[in-house]
């Protein structure tokens, strides 16, 4: 699903698969991991497995992945990156720095958020914008789930080029849907849904502009964003 909110010159790559055969990570990754728990080695190896393909896709050779600040993933010179894992998807984006400054992605299952979370990523105004939670096996969309996925893809991409952490409440997001829904009348199951949003930063930077744009998809039980700001960002909103 991620490469379809993607532009051309994203090179993306994603698995449904939970693990990936042994040696597919390098000693220099492997060590990272070693005393980890099964899942999070797991989620490590591919997502990683995943930048591998990504990797190919720009017709570079594979090489190690490792991890800096906070975990964020360290990418050969000249390019710029992003992963992402929830149960049941993996997904790796890469790109030249000369063709994008920087790129977020974030995938999570299609439900509900665990209680009390509502209320700490989101602000009154989202929560208004957003209306009340969907009720779980109905077949509606779970806007907070989305708009937390989509807060995740804007840090993931704010941060490599500013170096300052973004709290939840620091972005102020809106949404569009821009397929055809149905009427809703069916019986619940997989939403196919798709459309963009917007982040207005309440931290602002020079380097970045002051809302980032992205896009969003469900189906299939899983919720994938996108965020990516262009090198020219400022030609292009002509400052």
């Amino acid at each position: 699903m991620i490469e379809l909110l993607l532009p051309a010159d994203v090179s993306s790559a994603a698995t449904r698969a939970e693990t990936v055969p042994d040696g597919t990570l390098f000693p220099e990754e492997e060590a990272l991991v070693a005393k980890s728990v099964a899942k999070r080695r797991n989620d490590f190896a591919t997502a990683r497995a995943c930048a591998r393909r990504a990797m190919a896709g720009l017709g570079l050779p594979p090489v190690p992945v490792l991890s800096g600040r906070r975990g964020r993933p360290l990418w050969p010179e000249g390019i710029v990156g992003t992963l992402t894992h929830c149960a049941g998807y993996r997904a790796a984006a890469l790109a030249r720095a000369t063709d994008v400054l920087s790129l977020g992605i974030d995938a999570e299952p299609h439900g509900p958020l665990p209680t009390g979370v509502r209320e700490l990523v989101t602000l009154p105004a989202e929560r208004e914008r957003i209306g009340p939670p969907a009720r779980e096996g109905t077949g509606e969309i779970h806007w907070d789930r989305i708009l937390f996925s989509a807060k995740e893809s804007v840090f993931k991409a704010w941060y490599p080029v500013t170096g300052v952490e973004l709290d939840f409440v620091e972005a102020d997001l809106t949404f569009h849907r821009t397929d055809t829904p149905g009427s809703g009348d069916g019986p619940p199951g997989p939403v196919a849904a798709e459309g963009a949003f917007a982040a207005r930063l309440l931290l602002t930077d020079p380097a970045l502009p002051t809302t980032l744009h992205g896009r969003w998809r469900v189906e299939d039980d899983i919720v994938v964003t996108a965020v990516l700001v262009r090198p020219d960002w400022r030609e292009r909103e002509g400052m």
